[in-house]
């Protein structure tokens, strides 16, 4: 697999559903899931099996600039697992903002199981998220 936005995201873009600059976005590391275009929610991501490490670690600063979303670093605490982990992106709270909504209403991002680092097998306390400095950023549209 490679890295990729889930199709709910991008239709969402065009509707109004997310508002990356005013929503919580958060990066959760994950084991024992299989990326489909098709899933929305976290709630998907749990019923295909997958299994949030941890506290999902929240995106701060995040700034959207010409079709490209970034963010500072940031930081998961995890508990100690030998198995690989891919991040997700997921917005957890409304688009306005606010605290976290239910599992099946945090609306899914981005995938991310290729790149520095990546698949992640944490050894328990924090994993830093150090977000790419090249053009895309995070994500770029486009």
């Amino acid at each position: 697999m490679a890295n990729a936005s889930y199709t709910a995201f991008r239709t969402g873009l065009m509707t109004g559903a997310y508002d990356l600059d005013t929503a919580v976005l958060k990066v959760a590391l994950v084991t024992g899931y299989t990326y489909s275009a098709g899933h929305a929610t976290m709630a998907d991501v749990a019923s295909a099996g997958g299994v949030v490490n941890g506290t999902p670690g929240a995106l701060s600063n995040v700034t959207v600039n010409g079709g490209v979303v970034d963010a500072d670093d940031c930081a998961v605490a995890t508990t100690a697992s030998g198995a690989p982990h891919v991040l997700i992106v997921f917005q957890a709270s409304a688009v306005t903002g606010g605290a976290d909504v239910p599992a099946a209403q945090q609306k899914l991002l981005w995938f991310f199981d290729t790149g520095t680092s990546l698949p992640i097998t944490p050894g328990g306390g924090v994993v830093t998220i150090s977000w790419p400095e090249t053009a895309g950023k995070i994500y770029k549209l486009g």
